[in-house]
């Protein structure tokens, strides 16, 4: 009996679970509630009750597969399998994970983080066709990102490799929760999409549904943005030529450093789709490398929200090989 693979996706909100085959096929999935009390104590005993109780549910024991995989947020140590300085967590000093994972679980335990788990998952299952290699950022409320050379996933010296949220697009720019001025992510994420907004609509006087809604203090979204751009608001469509502007700038800065096969978009911002990015391309293609601009292409992202689980459960693939 082919042994089966658990993926975990834990996310601020939400704790994303799947029950895998070793080709990657989602054959049960769930979630719960994350709990970030009492500075997130909860949440590695909620992991394991939860796997526990399912194994339970479906009458499957531990032996029956390769192992657990998880991506988290946070600086994580793969080796230790600990996790550091997971705000969104109320995760303030470091979690030993796996140690704690292995022991409630009786399975073995891999750890990354969830960007790189994401960008494994759309390798594997998703727009990366199994390339080796592809890169991949995500645009959520913040940008992530996952780079993958060679096949194997660039985590640089102490893990930071991959943090392509932090690429300078805009020197002296918005300021950003790095303590750096102009990244990526304050100019690309949801939240930066309605910081541009609400800037442009100071300065512009014409007609425009966006303007009329902030000047009425308005909750704005990304979404909101994207879908007055495609009903052709004047002012909403600056703004996404601008975000569009400072995508296709890192995506061509980041294709001229690695040469990817892919440059895979995902995240909830990617959610606008080909009316996204059609305008990066044009402004990757100004920015790419000539070789580059003919040699690499961005995709939009294919899993979703199963990428987490899957390229979770791809990190327990190698307890197979050992």
């Amino acid at each position: 009996m082919a042994k089966k693979l658990f993926g975990v996706d834990l996310g601020g909100t939400t704790i994303k679970f799947a029950i895998l085959t070793q080709d990657g096929e989602i054959q049960q999935k769930w979630s719960i509630r994350t709990n970030i009390l009492d500075d997130g104590s909860h949440i590695v005993p909620d992991i394991i009750d939860s796997i526990n109780h399912h194994l339970d549910l479906y009458k499957m024991s531990p032996d029956q597969f390769i192992g657990i995989g998880m991506g988290a947020p946070g600086t994580i140590d793969r080796e230790e399998g600990t996790v550091v300085g997971a705000f969104n967590l109320n995760w303030k000093t470091t979690q030993h994970v796996k140690e704690q994972i292995e022991e409630g679980t009786g399975m073995k335990f891999a750890l990354d983080n969830d960007a790189n788990v994401a960008a494994l998952g759309e390798r594997w299952k998703g727009a990366g066709n199994e390339g080796d290699d592809v890169a991949f950022i995500t645009l959520g409320t913040g940008v992530g990102g996952g780079l993958i050379s060679n096949g194997k996933l660039v985590h640089g010296i102490v893990g930071a490799g991959g943090e392509v949220g932090h690429m300078i697009v805009k020197p002296n720019g918005y300021l950003c929760t790095c303590g750096n001025h102009g990244c990526l992510e304050q100019y690309a994420s949801a939240t930066g999409v309605v910081h541009i907004a609400q800037d442009k609509a100071e300065e512009y006087e014409g007609n425009s549904r966006l303007k009329a809604m902030i000047d009425n203090g308005d909750e704005i979204t990304s979404k909101i943005v994207f879908d007055l751009a495609k009903q052709n608001d004047y002012l909403a469509n600056t703004v996404v030529d601008e975000v569009a502007f400072y995508l296709g700038l890192a995506c061509a800065n980041l294709s001229n450093a690695l040469n990817p096969e892919f440059l895979v978009i995902g995240g909830g911002v990617s959610a606008a789709g080909d009316f996204l990015l059609k305008r990066v391309q044009k402004n990757f293609e100004q920015f790419a490398f000539p070789t580059v601009r003919t040699s690499t292409t961005l995709k939009l992202a294919e899993l979703g929200n199963d990428a987490g689980v899957i390229g979770a459960a791809s990190l327990a693939r190698q307890f197979a090989e050992a």
